[in-house]
């Protein structure tokens, strides 16, 4: 139960910062999903700095871990706005931009995590 409630916990303050992210007024003039994009990164390299220090730290706190890895960055980024607004890019007819938006969001987001578990594993950060 203990693990539900961290995770739901964690999932809740990752959802409104994601909503609170996503107003600002930055993103208002750009028909490309920059805030998408920036959120998973962001999510993506906290997620990669969380695995580092559960790896590092094999006592960590586990409820502290699933509050911030399954709840915090699962509640934080998002899969189906990036998958949507893929989409929404293709059938505006920006075959380019949905194309190097799909490959570009893996990429980055994947260099984000490992960036961040590089981090906190080597000590660098």
């Amino acid at each position: 139960m203990r693990a539900c409630l961290a995770v739901g916990a964690g999932g809740c303050v990752g959802a409104v910062l994601r909503y609170l992210l996503g107003l600002l007024p930055v993103w208002d003039k750009s028909p490309f999903p920059f805030s998408t994009l920036l959120i998973n990164t962001i999510g993506a390299f906290i997620i990669g700095v969380v695995s580092g220090y559960a790896m590092k730290h094999t006592g960590s706190n586990e409820y502290l871990i699933l509050f911030l890895k399954t709840g915090l960055c699962g509640g934080f980024t998002t899969f189906s706005t990036f998958s949507l607004e893929t989409l929404q890019l293709y059938r505006n007819g920006n075959f380019l931009s949905a194309g190097c938006y799909a490959a570009g969001s893996v990429l980055i987001c994947v260099t984000a995590a490992g960036i961040g578990q590089w981090c906190i594993l080597r000590g660098s950060c």
